[in-house]
């Protein structure tokens, strides 16, 4: 080797060592580091909706364990889309985060020109938990079932509420009337628990949504159940039938609740952020507060929730084909 070449060599090996050891130490910095100030989990929907309800929790968990305050910062509106698109243009540093619900896989499924694209431009953190729905009516709704309230509907319009457009109440409910043949009104809102109180008031006939934001509800008398939207009883409700026990053979809804941050999050955060998250929603005290009102706790890897995102993208294009659910 030349003179020339063997100093360009030591340059170059100069170099590529001292790229290795920024790289090391930042990657350690990071990790040791995050986080150092307050945390923001944006919540797509008003508060008090399931959304916002285990946003919340995750986001009490992370304070207790960090020593950092993690805000919940609700941003309704468009189904999430306002929501999802600050978050997919913050910076990717782990402290702008989205809690997401059904519609972030459903949006582009619905609208034509999103602002992002749900896959490339988010890193999924974790499954927080999936929650069965139940189908309810104003008390002053005559019907004892769901066969009664196919039998009315058909007498009679009758409208429901949901948490926006393509949202997990839509859906199910759309899928519901499909099913029975019946034409229903939809009135979309800004977020379930806002549908809620107008159902919980008389202004709304019908709402199919979630377990854990519809049981003190039901509980209370101020709505009645009819019927659980899962395959199978939920141990929390076990003498509440199935809609396909009840009347609809075959039919099945579910809503689903998790973690993301924009693309390229540093992977010792994405890491850190995933395992903590994951700890919080499998803890006893959260898995059994959780159970015991019907939801079932998940917890996954960042990997799972990627596939999992991907796999409802997949299954809803048959659902919103069937159902002729529209953005508008």
């Amino acid at each position: 080797m030349q003179p020339d070449e063997s100093a360009r060599f030591a340059r170059l090996l100069v170099f590529g060592l001292l790229i290795f050891a920024t790289t090391v130490f930042s990657t350690g910095s990071v990790l040791a580091e995050y986080p150092e100030k307050p945390i923001r989990i944006l919540v797509p929907f008003v508060p008090g909706g399931a959304t916002d309800i285990l946003a919340r929790l995750v986001g009490q968990g992370l304070t207790g364990k960090w020593g950092q305050q993690v805000v919940v910062d609700n941003r309704p509106g468009a189904n999430g889309i306002i929501a999802a698109d600050v978050t997919a243009k913050a910076i990717p540093d782990g402290y702008t985060l989205l809690f997401v619900a059904i519609g972030h896989a459903i949006n582009p499924l619905l609208q034509k020109n999103l602002p992002y694209d749900t896959v490339k431009d988010f890193t999924p953190i974790s499954l927080a938990a999936v929650l069965p729905l139940i189908v309810t009516v104003h008390p002053s709704v005559r019907a004892q079932n769901v066969k009664e309230l196919i039998a009315l509907a058909r007498t009679k319009r009758l409208n429901y509420a949901s948490g926006g457009i393509g949202s997990s109440q839509h859906l199910a409910t759309a899928l519901f009337a499909h099913m029975a043949k019946i034409d229903l009104g939809h009135i979309p809102y800004k977020g379930g628990n806002q549908g809620l109180l107008d159902l919980v008031a008389g202004q709304v006939d019908i709402m199919i949504s979630t377990i854990l934001s519809l049981t003190p509800h039901i509980k209370s008398g101020r709505v009645n159940g009819l019927a659980i939207t899962t395959p199978k009883r939920n141990a929390a409700w076990p003498d509440m039938p199935t809609v396909s026990e009840a009347g609809l053979p075959g039919y099945q809804s579910q809503a689903w609740y998790g973690l993301v941050g924009p693309k390229s999050l540093p992977a010792p955060v994405l890491k850190k952020l995933s395992e903590e998250v994951t700890r919080i929603i499998r803890s006893k005290t959260v898995t059994e507060n959780l159970s015991s009102q019907g939801a079932d706790p998940v917890g996954s890897s960042p990997a799972e929730f990627n596939a999992f995102i991907k796999a409802e993208i997949n299954r809803y294009v048959d659902v919103i084909r069937e159902t002729g659910v529209k953005s508008d």
